[in-house]
């Protein structure tokens, strides 16, 4: 005997269906069963646990691996301490590089996965909001990129750990005042990292409730990736001189797409390049911002699609 869906256990009944009206192309309205939360992370749990199922956790396993393949590599050279943020830029190279691959490729296939299989019918003619099924993907995919940034930070500190101290042992001399690289740095970098991923997330959940198919929804993903890398790029080259014009073109452009180099605050090793938490602060405001407005488009587009 099947047994019911935990998305199901509502106080309220199900709205009943409209004569001469498709029942499951409707979500309920709010006179209907109020927002809820739970029903929220209900749906991100899934999403995560099909993320799993699906074997998008082992692409972490093989970059991890290819990391401590990498750091032995590096051990035939002796480039001092400058070696130590040379593994850090390879290691937070990687995991931008990566995990918006990750995020793109997920949020693509977990989202049309729901379409196409037609669970996603089955679980909105239930009491759920389609803003609730959009929050509790995105909810979902953000937790897969903090297992993402968790497990490669935590993997990355370690060999950087290991390595200066090999490197302390055969030039001590390179190291008068103790250990030279500062791990709160490195940690705060992965949690950047993290929300980078995060709003990374929330625009592709908002290419996806308005795209038709998979393939658009990935190519469009990879093209706001190079444009969210590259603004802080074309905004230098607009005000040294690009004219009217070009400033025109270029500030609607640094409003849509989040600047990605603001994540970047805490890649350095150094102690005295540790970002202040005025800084934090305002950087997961800026994050916060987008993810916001991008979700709020999102359910508002998968509103009013026909699925």
């Amino acid at each position: 005997m099947r047994s019911p869906s935990p998305l199901s256990s509502v106080d309220d009944p199900p709205p009943q269906p409209v004569p001469g009206q498709t029942a499951v192309l409707r979500s309920p309205r709010c006179g209907t069963t109020g927002f809820s939360s739970r029903r929220v992370a209900l749906i991100g749990h899934n999403t995560l646990r099909e993320a799993v199922r699906q074997k998008l956790l082992l692409f972490l396993g093989m970059l991890g691996l290819a990391l401590v393949v990498s750091s032995q590599w590096f051990r035939e050279f002796d480039f001092g301490a400058s070696e130590l943020k040379f593994l850090a830029d390879c290691g937070f190279g990687a995991m931008a590089f990566f995990g918006s691959s990750l995020v793109i490729a997920a949020t693509a296939q977990l989202f049309f996965s729901e379409i196409e299989n037609r669970t996603a019918l089955t679980l909105l003619a239930k009491p759920v909001w389609r803003a609730e099924f959009i929050l509790g993907k995105f909810a979902g995919i953000v937790a897969l990129a903090g297992i993402f940034c968790a497990l490669l930070t935590t993997l990355l500190a370690a060999i950087i750990w290991v390595r200066e101290t090999e490197i302390m042992r055969l030039v001590p001399e390179a190291f008068p005042g103790g250990r030279a690289a500062h791990y709160s740095n490195l940690f705060f970098a992965g949690a950047l990292q993290w929300l980078k991923l995060s709003v990374l997330g929330a625009l592709m959940t908002l290419v996806a409730s308005f795209a038709q198919t998979q393939l658009f929804t990935v190519a469009t993903g990879f093209f706001v990736v190079v444009i969210c890398h590259l603004q802080h790029l074309a905004q230098a080259a607009y005000s040294r001189g690009a004219g009217t014009f070009g400033s025109v073109v270029a500030a609607p452009l640094t409003l849509i797409f989040p600047d990605f180099q603001v994540f970047t605050i805490a890649d350095s090793l150094a102690a005295t390049d540790a970002p202040a938490w005025f800084d934090l602060v305002r950087i997961c405001g800026y994050g916060g911002g987008y993810m916001v407005v991008a979700c709020a488009l999102a359910a508002w587009s998968f509103r009013h699609r026909e699925i």
